[in-house]
C-alpha cells in the first residue's frame, strides 16, 4: 500500500496546477500581447515567389502565403490590412524567428525534426502539401534524375532541398555536380544563366519560376518527386497560445470550405442551425474563439476580409499563369489531405 502513496499525493499536488493552466487557456500569450500593443502583426515572408509571396507592381505583398498571415491578422486585430512583411530568405529565417524580428513565419518553410526542435519553433498545421523536384530546360533532352550523370544541378543553400538533391545523387551513385548559392533565387538565376543544366527546388517554387519566365515552355519539371514538403506557418516556442490562434484560423479556413461558408455568403450562415457552423462563426451562445483569447465569432471577419481556404488557393495559384491543380491540397471530402478537427 505505501508504494500507491506518492502517486496518489502527486495527483493532489498537481490537480490544482492543472485546473489553473485549464482557466488560463485563453489568456493572452507574450507574442499575442505584443501583437496586440503594436496593432500590427510582423509576419516573415518570401518576397520574390510569386504565387506563394512576392510584391507586386503597386509595391503589395501578395500570394497565397501572404493571405495566410493576413488572415491571422484579422483573427488578432480584425484587419488584414494591420500586418507588417519582413522579407526574408530561407537562410535568414531561423535568425529572425528566434530573435522576435517576427511574430510569425508564412513562407515556404517545410516542416522537419531538426527546425521543429533546434529553431524552438511550433509548427502549424500544413497549409499546403509539396514535394521537391528537378527542373530543367526542355531542349537538353533530361527526362529523368540518371540523366543528369555528368551534368551540374543548382540549389539554394540553407533548405531541406540541398541535403535532398546531395541524398538522391549519392543514392544513385552519380557524378553529378551539386552547386551551392546563397539562396533559391540566385540558384534560379544561375540556371537561367546556363551555369547547370538544371536546378531543383519545392515543386511549386519550380512552377512558379518557370511560368513567370520570358519562355515558360522552355522549361519543364521532372516526373520524380524527391521527398516530402509539407509547408505551413511557424511561430515561437515562446507563446503556445498565440501558435493556438494562428492553427485554429487555418482549420476555420479549411472548415468554411467544407460547409461551403465564403467571403460572399458568409452573413447568410450566421442564422443556420447547424450546430457545427454555429460553433464555427461563434453563434448562438457557442464557445469558440474565447478558448483563444478571442471574440467567439474570430472567424466570421476572417472569413469576410481573407475567404475559406478554397478561395485563397484559387485566387493565387489556380489562375493563370500556374492553373494549379488541387490535387493532395484538396479538401478530405474531395479525395486531398485537407483535414480540420472539429469546432467543440
Amino acid at each position: 500500500m505505501a508504494r500507491l502513496e506518492f502517486p496518489l499525493l502527486l495527483l493532489v499536488v498537481l490537480l490544482p496546477g492543472a485546473v489553473a493552466l485549464a482557466q488560463d487557456i485563453g489568456a493572452p500569450g507574450p507574442v499575442t500581447q505584443a501583437v496586440l500593443a503594436r496593432g500590427k502583426l510582423v509576419c516573415g515572408a518570401n518576397a520574390h515567389l510569386v504565387g506563394f509571396g512576392a510584391v507586386n507592381s503597386a509595391g503589395q505583398y501578395q500570394g497565397f502565403d501572404i493571405d495566410i498571415c493576413r488572415a491571422v491578422a484579422v483573427a488578432l486585430l480584425g484587419d488584414a490590412n494591420a500586418i507588417a512583411f519582413r522579407p526574408l530568405v530561407g537562410a535568414e529565417r531561423q535568425a529572425a524567428l528566434q530573435g522576435g524580428e517576427v511574430d510569425m513565419l508564412s513562407r515556404n518553410t517545410t516542416w522537419t525534426l531538426s527546425r521543429d526542435a533546434v529553431w524552438g519553433a511550433i509548427f502549424g498545421p500544413t497549409t499546403f502539401y509539396d514535394g521537391q523536384g528537378i527542373g530543367t530546360r526542355v531542349a537538353s533532352g533530361i527526362d529523368r534524375i540518371e540523366d543528369l550523370d555528368g551534368a551540374s544541378i543548382c540549389v539554394g543553400q540553407g533548405s531541406t532541398t540541398e541535403l535532398n538533391i546531395t541524398d538522391a545523387v549519392l543514392a544513385r551513385g552519380l557524378d553529378t555536380a551539386i552547386l551551392v548559392f546563397p539562396d533559391a533565387i540566385s540558384a534560379w538565376q544561375a540556371y537561367v544563366d546556363g551555369r547547370c543544366e538544371a536546378w531543383t527546388s519545392d515543386k511549386s517554387a519550380l512552377l512558379a519560376r518557370h511560368a513567370t519566365a520570358p519562355q515558360p515552355e522552355a522549361h519543364t519539371i521532372l516526373e520524380l518527386t524527391l521527398s516530402k514538403e509539407p509547408l505551413g506557418p511557424v511561430s515561437p516556442q515562446s507563446d503556445p497560445q498565440f501558435a493556438e490562434i494562428i492553427a485554429w484560423t487555418v482549420y476555420g479556413l479549411l472548415t468554411a470550405e467544407e460547409y461551403g461558408i465564403t467571403s460572399a455568403n458568409v452573413d447568410d450562415f450566421l442564422g443556420s442551425d447547424d450546430p457545427a457552423i454555429q460553433r464555427l462563426l461563434g453563434q448562438g451562445g457557442n464557445a469558440s474563439g474565447s478558448y483563444l483569447g478571442l471574440a467567439n465569432d474570430f472567424m466570421v471577419e476572417v472569413i469576410r476580409q481573407v475567404g475559406n481556404y478554397g478561395e485563397i488557393f484559387a485566387r493565387n495559384l489556380s489562375v493563370p499563369p500556374f492553373n494549379l491543380e488541387r490535387g493532395i491540397n484538396a479538401l478530405w471530402t474531395d479525395g486531398g489531405l485537407m483535414y480540420a478537427p472539429p469546432f467543440r
